[in-house]
């Protein structure tokens, strides 16, 4: 078995790599349905519901379109404020991993490397529609895939029964 710089062994003898082969965005849309009304200055802040989802597809054996999904609707009362979504993807080469480290990074490393463009992406269409930018707080994907491999689970006990 060979080892890799750090003196961690390596089954076939090459050092894992990921890879940031393309990032793109997919779908952005913005909407301000009460505008210019809704530009306008309130005594207390919209309450804002943010959505995170991630989607990972093969393209090859080593080759992966990730897909994170990013919404965020602003609302007052029971106005739209604002409403932004976005699918940003990034297409990774992951190479050299044991099987059971495909998922982790596929659904936590990948999005993790795109989250601060996606988040980029937000503050300026939300800014460019006339609002303060959004900025999105950090994201803690490990925790996103732990709860969704908890419900898979759950979901495929009830199925069995």
């Amino acid at each position: 078995m060979a080892e890799n710089e750090q003196g961690a062994a390596v089954g076939n003898g090459k050092a894992p790599t990921l890879n940031v082969l393309a990032q793109y965005v997919k779908d952005l849309s913005f909407e301000s349905p009460g505008a210019p009304n809704s530009l306008r200055g309130r005594d207390k802040a919209p309450g804002i519901n943010v959505n995170v989802n991630v989607n990972a597809n093969p393209l090859s054996d080593t080759e992966f379109d990730v897909n994170l999904t990013l919404t965020a609707k602003a609302s007052h009362d029971k106005d739209v404020i604002f409403n932004v979504e976005l699918v940003y993807g990034g297409v990774f080469r992951v190479a050299g991993f044991p099987q059971e480290h495909i998922l982790p990074i596929l659904f936590i490393e990948c999005p993790r490397l795109l989250f601060p463009f996606a988040r980029q992406i937000i503050a300026e269409a939300t800014r460019n529609g006339g609002f303060p930018p959004l900025m999105l707080d950090p994201i803690d994907f490990a925790q996103m895939f732990q709860q969704k491999l908890a419900e898979d689970s759950a979901r495929s006990k009830v199925q069995a029964s």
